[in-house]
């Protein structure tokens, strides 16, 4: 169903702090020039956090917007309130976005239950694909395989974004759940192991600034040039580690806006990067060869 390079996209903000709607724009523009296999807008690295709902919904439309169908466009629509995912990914369905992303209940906790009750409530409010988000290292909990296995069974949650780092995890989702459950890396670094191990794409951070790169990689490893696809991975290890050595996206917001993309604000709690990561951030694109 989604497969590929999917940039987990930016929101581009303007000096005063508003979201740059014109940018935003181009920037999904972009993105499919550049062979982005699908789109997410309004994710962590969207910095949903600090958007506001009606902002949040708007980045959305912007993107379906400008995608048009050319490329499939994966909501970003988490909550650790099941009544307030439940109506952000109601507003992915009305908009028309082709799935949502709905992360794990950060602070809050819950057991195994818990997290099957939230998202079955979800699925069952709002007839749309849904891929589960597993990011443990911010939302504290990890989903195990076997509720994994438990929400495969509910029709409308299709797959899952994998952010545990843990390369084990998606062979053995695999033999839970079988070779249909989409199986998307979130972490960048391992992207190239995680295909090997039964996963199909990578919502990334790193496509956001090399979205030809990582398009290329994915392709290469469905074609089975591997020698391209390892090329291809060792080009981009700087940048995938100096985007991530201060809280993302700041460090992305910075490599975007070498490029000219959008400035490089991000709002409070975060804080744009220091001059030494901005340092290593341009070495690594220099690297790349995408500066």
């Amino acid at each position: 169903m989604f497969q590929g390079s999917i940039p987990a996209l930016i929101t581009p903000f303007t000096d005063s702090g508003a979201v740059d709607e014109r940018a935003f724009q181009d920037f999904v523009a972009w993105q499919i020039e550049q062979g982005s296999h699908a789109l997410v807008p309004t994710g962590t690295t969207g910095e949903s956090p600090t958007l506001s709902h009606d902002e949040h919904k708007r980045v959305v439309e912007l993107c379906l917007e400008v995608a048009a169908g050319r490329v499939p466009v994966i909501a970003g629509a988490g909550s650790n309130s099941t009544a307030e995912a439940i109506e952000l990914t109601a507003h992915a369905r009305e908009a028309g976005a082709n799935a949502a992303l709905v992360v794990t209940p950060y602070y809050n906790k819950p057991t195994q239950e818990g997290l099957y009750q939230h998202f079955k409530a979800v699925a069952e409010a709002v007839d749309i694909p849904i891929i589960i988000y597993n990011i443990p290292g911010r939302s504290v909990i990890d989903m195990s395989v076997t509720t994994m296995a438990r929400l495969a069974e509910i029709p409308n949650i299709v797959g899952v974004k994998d952010a545990t780092a843990d390369l084990a995890r998606p062979l053995k989702t695999r033999v839970a759940v079988g070779p249909d459950f989409c199986q998307l890396s979130g972490e960048d670094a391992t992207v190239v192991a995680f295909l090997a191990q039964g996963g199909v794409g990578c919502i990334s951070v790193t496509a956001n600034v090399a979205p030809s790169l990582s398009s290329r990689l994915h392709e290469a490893w469905r074609t089975g040039d591997l020698a391209t696809c390892m090329a291809l991975r060792d080009r981009l290890m700087p940048l995938h580690e100096a985007l991530f050595l201060e809280s993302s996206p700041a460090p992305v917001k910075y490599a975007a806006s070498l490029l000219g993309k959008c400035q490089p604000t991000v709002r409070l709690p975060l804080c744009e990067v220091s001059p030494p990561t901005r340092e290593r951030i341009k070495a690594a694109m220099i690297h790349a060869g995408i500066l």
